[in-house]
């Protein structure tokens, strides 16, 4: 297998490894080898600081470590495994794997149907390897791309992952590179895309022992982690190429179908040619020597739309990006809440711009931030947009980490899922939410440093603060704490949970089958608002079919008006049908006849009608 990757412990013949490492600080650089026998070996330093070396007698297994100027010795920045934790020395692996999926080209993003999991939560066992016997499970409600959040070794052996300090090693408590690319390779066999969360805005602070090799970080600007990962200062040509590589390892050695960049609006970078356009760029060179289909999806605060237009339009080429507005807009219609960034949003006519731009902001005056905020969105795709009514900031970055099935009823749980299922964006869901899970997502972490536990916990306290919650947030070093927050996926099979999750698999079933619904797209869809009514009507088409979505948010009753063509409409879906463990149907199987129907509405309820135009 051809090899791309530069830094690191690379195998280079049947029993010899190039080591190779950035340490443009270093005025020598040893390694040492711990086992299989100890060995030191100077490395020869080159270009642009780079030192390395050519050395036999080690295979995988073999731990080691660099030695600095003779002084501290530190894991590789590059490392492949931490079998030791973030403080211990590095292993060599073995980087070739029995693939099967050699006719897997992945699928297009148009077709992604997300299923966000963090691994170590999922199952009671929390490794990839437990992971593998829910995919039967994912298959079956429809999923068609799995997203990882981060997996990059990380302190300790339970954190959310954005903690991560070896972003080339995957987390030992998952089971390690070997069972990442098992699992991987499980899902493709059965049809499934992975994504996976990378961080590249900061990296955690304890193990973090980049700033002893080289200048990966600047005091010129500031992050809420402190100093910024140097994207474009003195020396940053390298920090690029370590960040870059490390997207092309993920994609190449294994094979991974697309990354989630964490927090882009964090990645301080002023430069001509900003680090995500550099990235998208040979990320897009790679996915053609593939011959797959590879994608880059932001996570941004900025509503901006250059990241996701194409560069030789300006923009930044990002395929798509997280639309936390959509999320916004539909969790206060849920919940009434009004406070933090909630206080921008309110009424449904924001729900409805979301519909029909994807950022509600795309301009005008925001009250939370006292400014104006965004740019339009209108122009850009409805694909290159992620919706969701939970994902695991806005369930974990609560207090106590509740879902929606802890503060809205079970009809309201309904209607969220149709809003994003059947909306024209590509739609994700939080792990658990299609069964109504019960556990908390809590924010956890393992850390060994006294000063850093505290300062975790008094952080988000003051985190908090903005939100006017009253409670006191578990504390995140407790080993309760992560428990607390491991799935319980009996529930699925008990009561209103089981009605959930059918309910569920049949707005995936009719996405998939229904035209309109299946096609993404903004131009062919009209979303009216009817403010005193509390309904969004929104309505969709295709050439030779047209759908009509009625959602009520309102908690009463309600009737009204809603114009149509004049055919003959039929129901395809009721969330308020008693087989949904709804009231009761309270809207007409067919509508016949002029061009102003009338419908009636259970609370928190919606309907979906349908038409073949020949009809």
């Amino acid at each position: 297998m051809k090899r791309y990757s530069y830094l690191g412990a690379i195998p280079v013949g049947e029993a010899a490894y190039h080591f190779r490492v950035w340490a443009p600080l270093a005025r020598n650089v040893v390694l040492r080898i711990m086992s299989p026998a100890p060995l030191t070996v100077p490395l020869t330093k080159g270009n642009l600081g780079y030192h390395e070396c050519i050395t036999e007698g080690v295979r995988p297994g073999s731990l080691y470590l660099y030695q600095l100027d003779g002084l501290k010795e530190f894991p590789d920045p590059s490392s492949r495994s931490q079998p030791h934790g973030v403080h211990g020395p590095s292993q060599i692996i073995e980087s070739d794997f029995p693939w099967e999926d050699q006719a897997w080209s992945s699928i297009p993003i148009q077709n992604y149907l997300i299923y966000e999991l963090h691994v170590g939560t999922f199952t009671p066992e929390g490794t990839f390897h437990s992971a593998l016997n829910r995919l039967d499970h994912l298959k079956d409600l429809g999923i068609t791309a799995v997203g990882l959040m981060p997996v990059a070794q990380f302190p300790g052996d339970r954190n959310w992952g954005y903690d991560g300090v070896y972003p080339f090693a995957v987390q030992n408590s998952y089971g390690g590179a070997i069972n990442m690319k098992r699992f991987v390779n499980a899902c493709h066999l059965n049809g499934i895309a992975v994504i996976l969360d990378v961080v590249y805005n900061h990296l955690g602070p304890e193990g973090n022992y980049l700033g002893a090799f080289g200048p990966y970080f600047t005091e010129r600007y500031r992050t809420p982690w402190g100093p910024a990962v140097n994207f474009d200062g003195p020396d940053s040509d390298e920090v690029r190429r370590f960040f870059i590589e490390n997207a092309l390892y993920w994609i190449t050695e294994f094979h991974v179908d697309a990354l989630r960049i964490d927090a882009v609006h964090a990645i301080m970078d002023f430069s001509s040619r900003p680090f995500l356009q550099e990235l998208s760029e040979a990320v897009r060179h790679r996915a053609d020597e593939l011959n797959r289909r590879v994608y880059l999806i932001a996570e941004s605060s900025l509503n901006d739309a250059r990241l996701v237009c194409p560069q030789e339009n300006g923009g930044i080429g990002l395929n798509a990006q997280w639309n936390d507005d959509f999320h916004h807009a539909l969790h206060v219609l849920l919940t009434g809440e009004d406070t933090g960034y909630y206080r921008d949003f309110g009424g449904i006519e924001d729900l409805a711009r979301a519909f029909r731009d994807g950022y509600v902001y795309s301009g005008q005056y925001s009250r939370y931030r006292k400014r104006k905020h965004g740019n339009s969105s209108r122009q850009v795709p409805a694909r290159r947009f992620v919706v969701y009514s939970q994902n695991h900031d806005q369930v974990g970055n609560r207090a106590n980490g509740d879902r929606l099935s802890l503060l809205v009823s079970f009809e309201a749980l309904k209607l969220a899922a149709g809003v994003v299922l059947l909306s024209p964006f590509v739609p994700l869901l939080f792990m658990g939410e299609e069964y109504a899970e019960k556990a908390p997502f809590l924010y956890f972490v393992s850390h060994s440093d006294p000063q850093l536990i505290e300062e975790v916990r008094r952080g988000r306290k003051e985190e908090f603060a903005q939100f006017q919650w009253r409670e006191e947030p578990p504390d995140p070093q407790a080993e309760e704490t992560y428990r607390r927050t491991c799935l319980q996926s009996d529930l699925a099979q008990e009561g209103i949970h089981r009605t959930l999750l059918a309910f569920y698999r049949e707005l995936i079933r009719m996405r998939k089958k229904k035209e309109p619904l299946r096609r993404l797209s903004k131009k062919s869809l009209e979303a009216v608002v009817y403010e005193q009514s509390k309904v969004l009507f929104l309505r969709r088409w295709t050439r030779t079919e047209e759908t009509a979505l009625i959602f009520h948010f309102g908690k009463t009753p309600v009737s009204l008006a809603i114009p149509l063509a004049a055919h003959t409409w039929k129901k395809v879906l009721d969330s308020s049908e008693s087989r949904w463990a709804g009231p009761g149907p309270s809207s007409c199987e067919r509508l016949d006849g002029g061009s102003v129907f009338s419908v009636s509405l259970s609370p928190e309820a919606f309907v979906v009608y349908s038409r073949r135009k020949e009809e």
